[in-house]
């Protein structure tokens, strides 16, 4: 089984450019969607414990877990100690679960995948880009963003040039949705023919 790694800095077009490869058929682990519900569940005593005041109604705040921990290095490093485990052990049982249907690929959606040396565990690496000036409108756009908290955002994330230089494929999403379809097709070609890579 073919393992591909999808990743692009925010307001890139990563969720969309995850669709049309689930679109084509193929399972997509989502890294975020997988955050989302362990802050319902099973993460939910552990960051209590470490970040008191961040839990409501049994569910992690978002918003108040953001504001503990943005700009804080050492309170991002021990919440990625808590969650990073929970979500690859969930990403080992979706490729287990996909191995055994006999899937020929799969594409794990992780949005710091060189920052948390995800491209390790994978065979193909694609990004997805688009002009800074487009990135920041799109970003922008989104409700409760600023500019100072794009800016904090982006100060985390690898530089989308250095990301594009390590990756195997380039999404740019700033040509349309057909544009960005005909591009993931083209990937689902190429990646029948590649040699694996993973360890």
């Amino acid at each position: 089984m073919f393992v591909l790694g999808l990743t692009g800095s925010l307001g890139m077009g990563k969720s969309t450019t995850a669709r049309f490869f689930g679109e084509a058929g193929v399972p997509v682990h989502d890294a975020d969607a997988v955050v989302h519900k362990l802050y319902e569940g099973e993460a939910v005593a552990a960051i209590e414990a470490a970040f008191p005041g961040t839990v409501a109604h049994g569910k992690v705040d978002r918003n108040k877990l953001a504001a503990r921990v943005l700009g804080d290095a050492a309170a991002l490093a021990r919440l990625q100690d808590i969650v990073h485990p929970l979500v690859q052990e969930a990403e080992r049982r979706l490729l287990a679960e996909a191995e055994a249907r006999g899937e020929k690929l799969v594409v794990l959606d992780i949005p710091l995948l060189f920052e948390t040396g995800g491209d390790a565990r994978v065979d193909a690496v694609v990004v997805v880009s688009a002009p800074p000036e487009v990135q920041r409108s799109r970003v922008l756009e989104r409700p409760g963003m600023t500019v100072e908290k794009l800016e904090s955002i982006l100060g985390k994330q690898m530089p989308d040039a250095e990301k594009r230089r390590r990756a195997d494929f380039v999404v740019d999403t700033s040509q349309g949705f057909d544009a960005a379809r005909a591009q993931v097709r083209a990937i689902l070609d190429a990646v029948a023919t590649m040699p694996k890579r993973r360890i």
